[in-house]
C-alpha cells in the first residue's frame, strides 16, 4: 500500500513538473544494440526437388511462418547452399551435416504411397533445424512424420517443435539480448 501511494505521488509530481515546465515526455529512441536482429539466413537449393519443387518452397515457407531464429531463402545461381533438396525414388529422408546443413532427400515411396508432400518437405526441413523423429505421435506433430498416416496432411509444426528450433538457432544471432524494459525521457524545451 506504502509503495503504490509512493509511486502515485511521484507520478504525480512529475505531471505536475512537467506542465509547469512546458516539458514534453517521450518514449526514448531504442539504442543501436537494442534493435531487433535478423534470423539466421540458411539457403536452400531445390534445383534437383524436380516435381516436388512446389512443395519444397512451401515447406520452406512455413518454417519461416513458424520461427523468428531462422530463415529458410531459395539460393540464387551460384549462391553455395546450406541445404540441398533432391528428389530420388526412396523414402524420405534427410542427412544434417551440421545445424542447418545438410541434405533432404523428397522420396517418391512415400508420395505413391500416399503421404502428403508438403508435410514431407517441411518434415525433413525441420531434421535439418535439428529436430529428431518423433514416433509415433501424433498428427498435431509435424516429427510424428509417417506415423501419424497417409491422412495427415498438417504441414505445421507444433509449439514444442517450435520452441526447439528457436532455441537451437538463439545462440546464432550476434549479441541477442532479452528485450529491454521501456524507457521514458524527460525532454525540457
Amino acid at each position: 500500500m506504502y509503495v503504490r501511494t509512493l509511486t502515485g505521488g511521484l507520478a504525480a509530481a512529475l505531471v505536475l513538473s512537467l506542465s509547469l515546465t512546458g516539458g514534453q515526455a517521450t518514449a526514448a529512441p531504442p539504442d543501436a544494440e537494442d534493435a531487433p536482429l535478423a534470423a539466421r539466413v540458411l539457403l536452400y537449393d531445390a534445383g534437383g526437388s524436380a516435381e516436388f519443387r512446389s512443395a519444397v518452397d512451401r515447406g520452406a515457407a512455413i518454417w519461416n511462418e513458424s520461427v523468428d531464429a531462422v530463415e529458410l531463402r531459395p539460393a540464387a545461381a551460384g549462391q553455395r547452399a546450406n541445404i540441398r533438396v533432391l528428389a530420388d525414388n526412396g523414402w524420405p529422408r534427410a542427412l544434417p551435416t551440421t545445424l542447418g546443413n545438410g541434405t533432404v532427400y523428397i522420396g517418391r515411396q512415400a508420395v505413391d504411397q500416399g503421404y502428403d508432400t508438403i508435410r514431407i518437405s517441411a518434415h525433413e526441413l525441420g531434421h535439418i533445424l535439428g529436430l529428431p523423429d518423433r514416433k509415433p505421435g501424433p498428427c498435431s506433430s509435424l516429427m510424428s512424420g509417417s506415423s501419424a498416416g497417409t491422412a495427415c496432411r498438417n504441414p505445421y509444426p507444433n509449439a514444442a517443435e517450435k520452441t526447439e528450433v528457436e532455441g537451437n538457432f538463439a545462440g546464432v544471432l550476434v549479441g541477442r539480448a532479452p528485450a529491454p524494459a521501456a524507457r521514458a525521457e524527460v525532454i525540457v524545451d
